[in-house]
């Protein structure tokens, strides 16, 4: 299978590191790190290992293959859109945070458009090297649920490189507690300078468990069968297999970068607006991070 990697960060350079084992890979990156790896080849380090030779270019345009997988951050989405609309691919899957990301990439490269979601844990440790610190699984489907024979050979793909790879029906579902998840997890996180570990720990537990019930009941006012029960216990399960893990909104504050603040809590809060609900948790963990995201001159 042809395939693109759009936004080769840590997660994408992972997931097109595995890939290159058994498919023809192409990632679109940083100068930097397309350098690295057309002169070196790509290392991938940790709970997995190989050193591969995928294509590798910092212009997106003009591109084609059987499958395009966009790992940007979310407010780069339409841009990555606008880009791949240039080129051709069979399909399209969304490996991204936050919500509304699928929707965006129908709108402008039509369909299908997958969705999915991943917990494997990756760190881009320099140009060229990626590290593997926790094995998970990426889950994937059709935008809006059902069966999709592209999903299935998607995950075909992904599993014969040795990527753990689930094919779900209901992936609305999926990515709401996905994005309950990461409510809870990665401004608590950002905002206080900790591994995820620390999200389930006194004092910040109220908070993060707080923003997780608040979105299952966004999820349900949006017609999506997410109790508060099990949002709360796929946050402790995601805490627990990834207790020593830097989430991405926190590496974003170390760098200082733009977070993706708008695409969890925010998404969470504009929801429940339009729905006439309150979130207060989620809507101080947005304000703090947002302040934050001014202050450094990123908004």
């Amino acid at each position: 299978m042809q395939i693109v990697i759009f936004g080769a960060g840590s997660l994408g350079t992972l997931v097109g590191a595995v890939l290159a084992r058994a498919h023809q890979v192409t990632l679109v990156g940083r100068e930097d790190h397309v350098t690295a790896v057309r002169e070196r080849g790509l290392v991938l380090e940790g709970e997995l290992e190989a050193t591969v030779e995928p294509r590798a270019t910092t212009d997106g345009t003009e591109l084609a293959g059987d499958l395009a997988v966009v790992t940007v951050k979310s407010y780069d989405t339409s841009g990555a859109a606008e880009t791949l609309a240039t080129g051709a691919f069979d399909a399209v899957l969304s490996l991204q945070n936050g919500m509304g990301n699928e929707e965006i990439l129908a709108e402008t490269l039509g369909e299908p458009v997958l969705a999915g979601t991943a917990s494997y844990g990756a760190v881009l440790r320099e140009p060229g090297i990626v590290e593997c610190t926790g094995v998970g699984e990426i889950v994937l489907g059709d935008r809006r649920g059902g069966e999709s024979a592209v999903a299935d050979r998607t995950a075909d793909a992904f599993s014969s490189a040795g990527l753990e790879t689930t094919v779900s029906e209901s992936m609305p579902r999926r990515l709401w507690e996905k994005l309950a998840v990461n409510a809870a997890i990665n401004p608590v996180t950002a905002l206080t300078a900790t591994e995820n570990a620390a999200v389930l720990e006194e004092p910040a537990s109220d908070l993060a468990r707080g923003a997780a019930r608040e979105t299952a009941r966004v999820a349900r006012a949006e017609g999506v069968g997410l109790s508060n029960r099990e949002a709360l216990a796929a946050t402790e399960r995601v805490v627990a297999e990834t207790a020593a893990n830097t989430s991405s909104m926190r590496q974003d504050v170390l760098a200082e970068r733009r977070t993706e603040i708008d695409a969890i809590n925010g998404y969470v809060l504009e929801r429940a607006s339009e729905r006439g609900l309150e979130v207060p948790t989620n809507r101080t963990l947005a304000t703090l991070v947002r302040a934050w995201e001014r202050g450094r001159g990123l908004r």
